[in-house]
């Protein structure tokens, strides 16, 4: 019992220590500073100094935490693809929906979740925009980003098929690839007009496209 406890002890999750706070709240200063400078003056024409020189710290301190800055742009990209996957968990998984009605409400309820992700900070879309011009790995990894959406997209279609509210007939993968590319069209519009209302406009006619054309009659 007495190495039960004991084990269990050791075991246990600690808080951080002051240390380490420190060195996570630095890290995310780093990585918010190079987002900046990317999304003002582009990812080619940013150096380490400028990164460095934005929140007052030395090359130094810089690569004790990053490689480079592509290492930054590979942990911004997957903080995004984590925040839009999490946008399609529980009251909006695919299966948590069975009459169109439902659906329309689910469906906002994504459309408002994107919209969040990209419009609150509007460097996303910038970085989107040219992050397939960093390297031809970059260029794989949003091109790999796109094909992970596509069944995403997919699994509501199939289910609303199998519930009854979609067409019977829908062709699944090139309507789900037809939808993000509407969404990924209201996000290139963020960039001229990012204001709340346009995006909810923007995000209503993509709803009514999609219920138009892919509704059961």
């Amino acid at each position: 019992m007495t190495a039960e406890v004991e084990t269990s002890e050791s075991t246990a999750v600690r808080p951080p220590s002051r240390l380490e706070l420190r060195k996570a709240q630095t890290r995310r200063e780093i990585i918010d500073a190079a987002f900046t400078c990317f999304a003002e003056q582009g990812y080619h024409p940013t150096g380490i100094a400028d990164i460095a020189a934005r929140i007052g710290i030395g090359h130094g301190t810089f690569y004790r935490y990053f490689e480079n800055k592509r290492d930054i742009v590979e942990h911004v990209i997957n903080d995004l693809i984590e925040r839009i996957v999490e946008t399609l968990g529980a009251e909006n998984a695919p299966d948590a929906v069975d009459t169109l009605e439902d659906y329309r409400a689910q469906s906002a309820r994504i459309g408002e979740g994107l919209a969040r992700i990209f419009s609150q900070d509007p460097r996303v879309p910038q970085l989107l925009l040219s992050a397939a011009g960093i390297d031809d790995a970059m260029r794989e990894k949003m091109l790999d980003l796109f094909d992970l959406t596509t069944p995403l997209t997919a699994a509501y279609l199939v289910h609303g098929v199998e519930g009854g509210y979609l067409r019977s007939d829908l062709d699944v993968e090139p309507t789900a690839q037809a939808i993000n590319g509407m969404i990924l069209g209201s996000v290139l519009a963020a960039l001229r007009d990012p204001t709340p209302e346009r995006q909810a406009r923007l995000s209503a006619a993509i709803r009514a496209v999609m219920y138009d054309g892919i509704s059961a009659r």
